[in-house]
């Protein structure tokens, strides 16, 4: 008896372990519901319209369908779609054109900004600015602030000054309803000078050059030609021709002939053609003293003359200096025009930059 029922027991023990306490059609249920909760908590993957569904490389219709887009690139006919259209197309503001011509700030058509990308004066760039402009922005105009600083405490009141004109004074007849007279001790009316601040602290404003070729007189125009190829790879810029206007028997000069050109430059230009000239040029001329500290047209515009060895020693025309006859490098005239409103300023200005002065100092 002892034996059966250990049998028996063995017997239900190893039924409950074989048998799963739930069944099959339970356990299939219970595993779709788990995936229907899964996909509906991860969205699908939305397939956009313009996306090929197959790569191109791996489908086997590849072939087919390159034939197919030529054939529909060699149908495609703009001209023909264009005059086929029946209506005309919304205007946009690509299709305008600024007029050509400024015909006054009262017409109703005026044309747009430079900085504009419809205008016609429109030069997308410089994207950076030059090694001198920097060096201006950076270092030079904080310094020339700093230098010409003039400190006015709170309250001052400066004196009143008096009329820069004097009337004329006294009983004669020649002082009725006459033109008012200068200041003492000269009758040259300079400029105002204002104190600089952070708003009009000079700066170069323009370079002029002049080259008059004196072999043009009588030599032909093989000298011009020469001297217009020198100054235009010199300054990256084309050069405009000027004609005599009076005849000189003794100089051997014809009116009407081109014996000059000049030259000006202005921004990106500009500041490449200072660097080579005071970088470059300027420091290779033996025993030079530097520009003459009496230059100057007493507004901020200074003036001076190199010469053809100078001219010769720009980096444009060392490179192909053999393209260029020596005989006929010419020499030229540099006016450096700033927007300052006395020589001072402007002196002060190009010694900072670079160019040195000497002699005696005229303010």
């Amino acid at each position: 008896m002892a034996n059966n029922s250990m049998s028996i027991r063995l017997a239900q023990t190893w039924r409950s372990i074989s048998k799963p306490s739930i069944c099959n059609r339970c356990v299939q249920s219970r595993r779709s519901f788990a995936s229907q909760a899964t996909a509906a908590a991860t969205p699908s993957p939305q397939i956009d319209s313009d996306l090929e569904e197959a790569s191109s490389l791996t489908s086997s219709s590849a072939p087919q369908s390159s034939s197919i887009a030529q054939l529909e690139l060699q149908a495609f006919d703009p001209v023909k779609n264009a005059r086929a259209r029946t209506k005309q197309l919304p205007r946009s503001r690509y299709q305008f054109r600024s007029p050509k011509y400024d015909r006054g700030p009262l017409h109703p058509h005026q044309p747009p900004a430079p900085s504009d990308p419809s205008s016609r004066e429109f030069v997308p760039g410089p994207f950076s600015k030059t090694r001198m402009e920097q060096f201006y922005h950076n270092i030079i105009a904080p310094d020339f602030m700093t230098m010409c600083y003039q400190h006015t405490p709170p309250g001052f009141r400066p004196l009143e000054k008096a009329p820069r004109l004097r009337s004329w004074v006294g009983d004669s007849p020649y002082y009725a309803n006459r033109m008012l007279r200068g200041p003492r001790g000269g009758d040259v009316l300079r400029l105002l000078r204002k104190p600089i601040t952070f708003r009009n602290v000079p700066q170069v404003e323009r370079i002029t050059l002049h080259s008059f070729v004196n072999q043009a007189v009588k030599g032909g125009s093989a000298p011009l030609h020469v001297a217009g190829m020198v100054l235009q790879a010199i300054t990256n810029q084309r050069v405009v021709t000027h004609k005599s206007k009076h005849g000189e028997a003794n100089w051997g000069l014809v009116k009407g002939r081109t014996v000059s050109m000049t030259v000006d430059l202005k921004g990106e230009n500009m500041y490449h053609f200072l660097g080579k000239l005071i970088n470059i040029a300027l420091p290779r001329i033996k025993d030079w003293n530097g520009v003459r500290a009496t230059t100057g047209d007493g507004s901020g515009n200074l003036m001076f003359g190199i010469e053809p060895e100078v001219v010769a020693m720009f980096p444009e025309m060392e490179v192909n200096y053999d393209a260029y006859p020596p005989k006929m490098i010419p020499g030229m005239h540099i006016t450096i025009h700033t927007t300052a409103t006395c020589d001072k300023d402007a002196r002060l200005l190009l010694q900072q930059l670079g160019i040195p002065f000497w002699g005696k100092v005229v303010n």
